[in-house]
């Protein structure tokens, strides 16, 4: 269960009055998270800052308060707060910048958080180095199909669809060689395709029609070779 949520409606209530002073009177130490620091206004719990944010904010026992300040601390709590279930998610594995934003946007939408948070957030992943298209394409391209075989085009397809965009796929795929990874899949199939239905597989995977032809009669012709070879 989490001990925090993203919006609260607590520091609204936290004097009956409009024109009360607000005064912060207590910082307590996050339970479940130390990291952050829960702050009491008026002897209530108001909103919850990273340890970082209440240094840089100022944030400190007997320091009053306006309406306007308390509006900011709330936001910078949605941030501190959304910013680092972001980041625990983007260290899982390399994510490129779209999914970080489709990420991002899911959660936007399910807290009824503003928008403009996702940009915030984006930006400081990157300030940080944690977001970067070249490095995610490297790492999808070394992990996808490494040893059963995939075609240039179906990554090139896949890439777009997470937002790399073809100029910078093209450059990340280098010389990688359709011919190889063709051989890879023929090697898997051959036992369970005729020579037909294994172009046919093939073409269906993004290779070309040609190019399959002739490595496919290559293949066979080769493992035919070998197979008598062995008698």
């Amino acid at each position: 269960m989490e001990i925090y949520k993203l919006t609260d409606s607590v520091s609204d209530r936290v004097s009956g009055k409009y024109d009360e002073k607000l005064i912060v009177t207590d910082l307590r130490q996050g339970i479940k998270n130390p990291n952050r620091v829960n702050v009491f206004v008026n002897g209530r719990f108001s909103f919850s800052l990273d340890v970082s944010q209440v240094v840089e904010m100022g944030v400190k026992k007997g320091r009053e308060i306006d309406r306007e300040q308390l509006g900011e601390f709330k936001k910078a709590s949605e941030f501190g707060k959304l910013y680092q279930r972001t980041l625990e998610w983007t260290l899982l594995r390399p994510h490129s910048e779209r999914e970080i934003y489709d990420y991002l946007k899911k959660k936007i939408y399910d807290k009824k958080l503003d928008k403009d948070l996702i940009e915030r957030i984006i930006d400081r992943l990157k300030e940080k180095g944690y977001i970067d298209d070249e490095k995610f394409a490297q790492y999808y391209i070394e992990n996808r199909f490494v040893k059963k075989g995939i075609s240039r085009k179906r990554l090139k397809m896949e890439l777009k669809k997470k937002g790399v965009n073809e100029t910078l796929a093209e450059m990340v795929l280098g010389e990688r060689s359709d011919v190889d990874e063709i051989k890879k899949i023929v090697q898997r199939k051959q036992k369970k395709y005729d020579k037909e239905k294994l172009i046919a597989y093939l073409c269906r995977q993004g290779f070309s029609y040609e190019l399959v032809k002739e490595v496919v009669e290559e293949e066979l012709r080769d493992y035919s070779s070998s197979a008598s070879d062995g008698l």
